[in-house]
């Protein structure tokens, strides 16, 4: 419809830049603005297109090292899933170690407590037989002291004033033989 407008009002003699929504001044402005543009652009082109450049260079070293950062801690994390799904494996085997472990200690401690036991009751023996000894050796003693007194007060009793003289000078006789 604009472009039957445009012809209308060429035909009627009017000139085409006063169309209304196609003033000049429009395409004055925007042939301004492009030449500035321009100038900003080869005035502060490169440095701006340097920066940008430079910040470019520098997201992709970011990326990359957030590439391998990210790389890392997927492989922890899949070591990590691997260490669990092992780990159900490991406690039981360490379970299992610890019962072996325990089962074993027993064992040393019955051996070590017997051995103890046979020991004691071997030195408990051995001090019965010595007190034993030591008791017969006592009452072997006493005995012996009990006898000698026994006879001593038999002697006493049967033996008088010329038998008691009479074995005296026996003993001197002997030890006067015995001397020379």
């Amino acid at each position: 419809m604009k472009t039957l407008g445009l012809i209308t009002m060429i035909l009627e003699g009017e000139p085409w830049w006063n169309y209304p929504g196609l003033e000049l001044w429009k395409f004055v402005n925007l042939f301004v603005f492009i030449m500035a543009g321009l100038y900003l652009h080869r005035r502060f082109g490169r440095p701006l297109s340097e920066a940008l450049r430079l910040r470019g260079e520098r997201i992709k070293r970011e990326l990359e090292l957030a590439r391998e950062k990210k790389q890392e801690a997927e492989a922890k994390l899949l070591e990590v899933e691997k260490r669990l799904e092992r780990l159900d494996g490991e406690i039981s085997s360490i379970r299992e170690q610890a019962r072996l472990e325990a089962e074993a200690e027993r064992e040393r401690v019955k051996i070590t407590a017997e051995a103890e036991v046979a020991r004691v009751r071997e030195q408990g023996k051995r001090e019965i037989e010595t007190a034993g000894k030591a008791a017969i050796q006592e009452l072997r003693v006493f005995a012996a002291e009990q006898s000698i007194n026994l006879a001593e007060q038999a002697l006493r009793r049967e033996i008088r004033a010329e038998d008691e003289k009479r074995l005296i000078s026996m003993s001197v006789d002997q030890l006067g033989r015995g001397g020379h």
